[in-house]
């Protein structure tokens, strides 16, 4: 099953590195340590891959600000805290990047915002726009105004969700952990680490049920859970040790470090699994015969054109149904755009869009790759 290969031939990655990591196990942001990160992810941007990073410390590093001990237990405090170390974090990341003439960008997510489908395609359509760019995004989970409590380790599943926003081909956890071991190796000195497996595999679970450390709450558990929402945009994930030296480089090249776990599926044939669990459609559009012809040859996106009725109340971003004349079902897919403007572009070519709409949001009406054949 060994797959180290694919590391080699990444060409989207996310990056995720815990506060424990970032902090220097919470005495302030190791710029030092920070900047070697960066330098091996300048190499890997040298070459090519694409990068995002999802990383943590705001909280932490605005504790060390302010001079706090103690993790406080009042959200307004930690959300105060988030808001300073926000700034450091920020400054520090674009400091180190500009060495290396790469730009990045902030940005701030919740989850909210990938669980609406709406506001879930303008965050993937503003990630792909500044890859496309050269621009490294650095994404935080928006901890000043998020109204759930505030838990170190959740930039994990953070980490998982931006992967499958993005389509990144693997997700790489930096920790303060060597990986996942079959017991706890802070206890058990004959541990034995993990080094490949499929992330659905049941039995890691147990392995993982160890606590984390006073800053990443998170615990291997969490990655491991991570991992497995990564694999359903068939990413494979690589939970690794920070502090291991050149360890970017080192996965780059093929080196066994960490743990990687790998999806179960293929990143098309698991992006189409996720497609064909939605049962629910949210509207209809009914297609001619052209394009009912050439969406069953494969291959390709369903552009206006080739729509000649629209039906329903849907968003864009939502599933809908895609018909012959004949009312036979032909495909489902997620729609660009809103049920009105869809009405509004149908029976029109691509390039009348922006004149019709006034904007243009996709050429497609459905991409292929956000739809499935029936």
């Amino acid at each position: 099953m060994t797959q180290r290969a694919q590391l080699p031939q990444a060409r989207r990655l996310v990056v995720k590195i815990g506060s424990a990591l970032l902090t220097n196990d919470g005495q302030g942001l190791d710029v030092e340590a920070l900047g070697l990160w960066v330098d091996q992810m300048a190499a890997l941007v040298r070459e090519g891959v694409e990068l995002v990073v999802v990383s943590s410390g705001s909280v932490a590093e605005g504790m060390s600000r302010l001079g706090w001990k103690k993790r406080p237990e009042q959200l307004h405090e930690l959300q105060a805290a988030a808001a300073v170390g926000q700034m450091g974090l920020v400054q520090t990341w674009e400091a180190q990047f500009k060495r290396h003439g790469i730009h990045t960008a902030q940005i701030l997510l919740t989850h909210d915002d990938l669980s609406d489908r709406k506001r879930y395609l303008n965050g993937r359509s503003t990630l792909r726009a500044l890859l496309d760019f050269g621009v490294v995004p650095i994404v935080n989970e928006n901890d000043t105004v998020v109204t759930d409590e505030i838990r170190f380790g959740d930039n994990d599943t953070l980490g998982a969700l931006v992967t499958n926003v993005v389509e990144a081909d693997g997700l790489i956890i930096l920790t303060d952990q060597l990986g996942l071991f079959d017991k706890d190796p802070r206890k058990n000195p004959d541990a034995i680490m993990v080094t490949e497996r499929f992330a659905g595999d049941r039995t890691l679970d147990a392995m993982a049920g160890g606590g984390a450390g006073e800053l990443g709450r998170g615990g291997m558990l969490t990655k491991l859970r991570a991992a497995r929402l990564a694999a359903r945009s068939g990413a494979f994930t690589v939970i690794v040790g920070g502090r291991i030296e050149s360890v970017l480089t080192r996965l780059r090249q093929g080196d066994v470090c960490g743990t990687l776990l790998l999806p179960e599926q293929g990143r098309i044939a698991a992006r189409k699994q996720w497609l064909a669990s939605h049962l629910q459609t949210r509207g209809k559009l009914t297609l001619d015969d052209g394009a009912v012809r050439v969406l069953r040859q494969g291959g390709r996106s369903l552009l206006p054109v080739g729509v000649k009725g629209v039906v329903g109340r849907f968003r864009r971003g939502e599933m809908v149904s895609c018909v012959a004349e004949d009312g036979v079902e032909v495909a489902r897919g997620l729609v660009n755009y809103d049920a009105d403007e869809a009405a509004a572009i149908a029976g029109r070519s691509s390039n009348s869009i922006s004149d019709i709409l006034g904007y243009i949001s996709e050429e497609e009406m459905i991409h292929r790759d956000n739809m499935i054949i029936i």
